[in-house]
């Protein structure tokens, strides 16, 4: 009886801490499942207030630390002070048939610890687009459906912003948001007034100015120091350790285990569903079975497939659910291949008030209405001006007054704009377990194999030149371009694989998140997405998330499961 519970939750992330949240406010003895160390709030941020002198190499990462981990030091907020947060590539091995780097953090909050934060909604045409033009299946619900739980979350969470009435980035429940600095509202004026583009400032999980249901979760204004990734000892910005666990936690009802790799969902064919978990004790390598009437699976996307493919029986031979064959199929991620700065001049005579850790925003402008290029799908920009620290003139002394007056003057402005671009749901892109090669803990390893296409391409080329036309419109000069080429992965965006949709022979889950073919499972974390929109994807898993939970509870109350 120590080992069963109303409902077994697979990983702490931000998906992983909104179920337990749900699941828990709803009286369900919810078990959370983590592979990784425990972490705690304010306890275990071992770097939060550490001054740049104090890190040995002032926040860099050395040459052998590159060295021994040559795919997770490239990942995006990885440094000296956040390094703790992220795996270390020899522990966690798997095959890569086409490059792919896999971006993890394994401790209880998982990646909310280190996530970018951004949270615009997705609209309607992110729904419908894929299925409208011919380059995916048709989702199961639509943006009326979701909208409300997206208010749900962004009133808990915290999220600032302004509200603008754009078609392709919906408004929702903001706190105030953060003000744009001279030479963004440059940008702004001259993209409405010669584009008819819109530069909003950013919808980002950051409280900017806290309300009861914050101070409630013991959390705080943001300072805007912008050291974000650390852990933050305001809890200023949203994670699962600083906001959903804890919450979960005062109900009495969660129960949390770290060190604990799930090897499989453990099917009983009589009982024709989902009965438990099979864990193997991180440390130990003990076997533990862990019994529940529903289980959501949210171990990230990639890990999600894993688990399931790896959860074979009489019934499922080749993975739970996977009767059509498509589990661990049409893999995809966002294209963040491309980038570009440049120089403004004037200006001079103004700066801004604080390093602000939300960037700016250009929403999807392309493919709404109808398909006006030679690429399907849209993308978002990603934006901001800023003022360099030094002066222009450069430092001529190195001690003493001078030197400080010297460093105290900035220098010329800049501005940068980067892609977040949706890709086409392929068939080829998948992942699979291998057949002969397994990790330390007895689990097959995953192999990936996921690469861009011509669509990837010609989006990135569209960019390319939009982008410059915008920022030379504003006045930019010296404008620098770039396609990085970086593989996927290093988007930490990747999404499906176990993909929602109205027909069983052509998806895993229905419109509720439920596996087709195992109804006390849900898969509500990345591995669930049809298609990938433009928009960043977190806070709609949150969403998904909590819609999930509250059918899973209905169900469980009228006798349906």
């Amino acid at each position: 009886m120590e080992n069963t519970f109303d409902a077994i939750v697979i990983g702490s992330g931000i998906s992983g801490g909104w179920a337990a949240k749900e699941l828990c406010e709803k009286g369900m003895k919810t078990l959370v499942l983590e592979r990784g160390r425990n972490i705690e709030h304010l306890k275990d941020y071992p770097t939060m207030n550490k001054a740049p002198w104090e890190f040995k190499y002032r926040g860099a990462v050395s040459k052998k630390q590159i060295e021994e981990n040559p795919f997770i030091s490239k990942a995006a907020g990885y440094e000296e002070s956040t390094a703790h947060f992220f795996i270390k590539d020899a522990d966690h091995p798997y095959i890569q048939e086409k490059p792919f780097e896999w971006i993890r953090g394994y401790q209880v909050g998982g990646k909310s610890l280190t996530w970018g934060r951004a949270c615009a909604r997705w609209c309607e045409t992110d729904f419908t687009a894929p299925n409208r033009y011919g380059y995916g299946i048709e989702w199961p619900i639509n943006y009326a459906e979701i909208a409300p739980w997206y208010s749900h979350v962004e009133k808990f969470i915290g999220v600032c912003g302004t509200k603008e009435g754009i078609e392709t980035m919906p408004d929702g429940e903001f706190l105030p948001a953060y003000e744009l600095n001279c030479v963004e509202k440059k940008l702004k004026d001259t993209l409405a007034s010669k584009f008819n583009r819109h530069y909003v400032s950013g919808r980002w999980a950051h409280i900017t100015e806290p309300q009861k249901i914050h101070e409630e979760q013991g959390r705080g204004q943001c300072q805007n120091r912008n050291l974000c990734m650390r852990g933050c000892p305001y809890g200023g910005y949203f994670s699962s350790v600083s906001s959903t666990l804890p919450w979960a936690k005062k109900t009495g009802n969660l129960t949390i285990r770290p060190f604990s790799v799930v090897h499989s969902i453990i099917y009983d064919e009589h009982k024709e569903k989902a009965i438990g978990v099979k864990v193997i004790d991180t440390n130990t390598k003990e076997e533990i079975i862990y019994y529940a009437r529903i289980i959501f699976a949210n171990a990230a996307a990639l890990n999600t497939n894993l688990i399931l493919l790896n959860s074979v029986s009489k019934r499922f031979p080749n993975g739970l659910g996977n009767d059509n064959g498509l589990l661990g199929k049409y893999i995809c991620f966002h294209n963040y291949r491309a980038g570009m700065s440049g120089e403004f001049q004037g200006f001079e005579n103004e700066y801004y008030k604080v390093s602000k850790p939300a960037e700016c925003i250009i929403p999807n402008y392309r493919n709404v209405k109808e398909q006006d290029t030679d690429f399907v799908g849209g993308y978002v920009i990603f934006s901001g001006a800023y003022r360099e620290k030094l002066s222009e003139k450069g430092l001529t002394e190195t001690i003493g007054k001078n030197f400080k007056e010297q460093i105290s003057e900035p220098g010329k402005w800049g501005a940068y704009m980067y892609m977040q671009g949706e890709t086409i749901p392929k068939e080829s892109n998948q992942v699979r377990l291998s057949a002969d090669q397994k990790d330390q803990w007895g689990i097959p390893l995953l192999i990936t194999d996921v690469d861009y296409d011509e669509n990837d391409d010609r989006m990135v080329l569209d960019f390319l030149k939009e982008g410059k036309a915008m920022l030379e419109a504003a006045g930019a000069i010296n404008v620098v371009s770039h396609d990085s080429r970086q593989a996927p992965g290093l988007d930490i965006h990747e999404m499906g694989g176990v993909r929602m949709g109205k027909d069983p022979k052509t998806s895993l889950l229905n419109e509720w998140n439920q596996m087709h073919l195992c109804k006390n499972v849900f898969v509500t974390d990345g591995a669930c997405m049809t298609s990938t929109g433009n928009q960043s994807p977190s806070i709609l898993y949150m969403a998904l998330t909590a819609r999930a939970v509250n059918f899973a509870v209905e169900q469980i109350k009228n006798g349906i499961l």
